[in-house]
């Protein structure tokens, strides 16, 4: 799907596959964006942040989007989503924390991780599909 054909569709057509009202304007906002020079080209080129403060300039892209995309479809080695409750849940879990690290202990855990953090939240996402720890 190009912006210009995103662009072409009408809301009613946007509603008949699902699009809610707020989906139907982040993606217009994004073909809108992409005319006026937004493109994945030129935020692949850019550093992380700068990449983030790009995509976060389009209605409904946040900085847990901007880092999601990084790491699933830019595939940036050293993304750390420290907003991400999975991230949280599994660095408790695996450090048994009493409770869910903030923003700055998390930052402090993640550190040693450097500059493979993207990999190391794949593991933590995927630990939390494992069955429990016995106790």
């Amino acid at each position: 799907m190009t912006a210009e054909a995103l662009a072409l569709l009408s809301d009613a057509k946007m509603r008949a596959v699902g699009l809610s009202r707020p989906k139907r304007l982040s993606l217009r906002d994004l073909a809108e964006k992409a005319w006026g020079g937004l493109s994945l080209a030129r935020v692949y080129r850019l550093d992380d942040e700068p990449a983030i403060a790009a995509l976060t300039q389009v209605r409904g892209i946040g900085r847990w989007t901007a880092q999601m995309m990084l790491m699933f479809h830019l595939g940036r080695p050293d993304v750390l989503p420290l907003g991400d409750l999975g991230i949280q849940k599994a660095v408790q879990r695996a450090y048994r924390l009493r409770r869910l690290p903030d923003a700055v202990r998390l930052a402090r855990i993640a550190e040693p991780w450097r500059p493979y953090r993207t990999a190391a939240c794949f593991y933590l996402w995927r630990s939390l599909d494992a069955l429990p720890p016995a106790g």
